[in-house]
């Protein structure tokens, strides 16, 4: 897989340029060339409006807009060409609250620092080999966060798919025509 992952543009974003080093090299032994970075939420908006990058990884403690609110802003905002972007979180705070802030938010990934090449190439693998369909609900937008189906679930927050879903309940959107797959096939 290391040749195909070439082929991915990778947006960083961390307010510690050391960070954005080390995770630009542990990417550059997979073969990725092409990077954008950025130092806050603001910057970085602005590179996914006009870039379009293919994999966003983003810190979770910074100034102004953290990781969780820069999330929101990619897979809602109005002027954002992909809010279907896989975006993986990197972060030292790995609190079971904080997971489930960026997860209610609309993460793909989450790692925790100090992060090794390893776990990074699995979340990368895992975002192009078994991409997540994505969710909308009243107040959630982004990856199905139920990586399992159950067919046997007959509860009341089961999901309708595609034949449509009735008011307050949960609907699987199905990627737009013309949406950027990370197929390398």
């Amino acid at each position: 897989m290391g040749s195909k992952l070439e082929n991915l543009s990778i947006l960083i974003i961390d307010d510690n340029a050391h960070m954005i080093n080390i995770v630009k090299t542990i990417l550059r032994g997979f073969g990725i060339k092409a990077f954008f970075e950025a130092s806050d939420a603001a910057e970085a908006f602005d590179i996914v409006r006009s870039e379009g990058p293919d994999v966003i990884i983003v810190d979770f403690q910074m100034d102004l807009l953290d990781g969780v609110d820069f999330t929101r802003l990619v897979r809602t905002g109005e002027d954002v060409s992909d809010p279907f972007v896989p975006i993986i979180m990197l972060t030292a705070y790995s609190e079971r609250k904080r997971v489930f802030q960026a997860r209610e938010a609309g993460i793909t990934e989450f790692c925790c620092k100090p992060v090794t090449a390893k776990e990074l190439y699995n979340k990368l693998c895992s975002i192009i080999n078994t991409p997540r369909q994505f969710v909308r609900t009243p107040t959630y937008f982004g990856p199905d966060r139920r990586r399992h189906k159950n067919k046997k679930y007959k509860g009341p927050f089961r999901r309708k798919t595609d034949e449509g879903s009735e008011e307050g309940e949960s609907s699987i959107d199905q990627l737009p025509d013309g949406f950027k797959t990370l197929d390398f096939t």
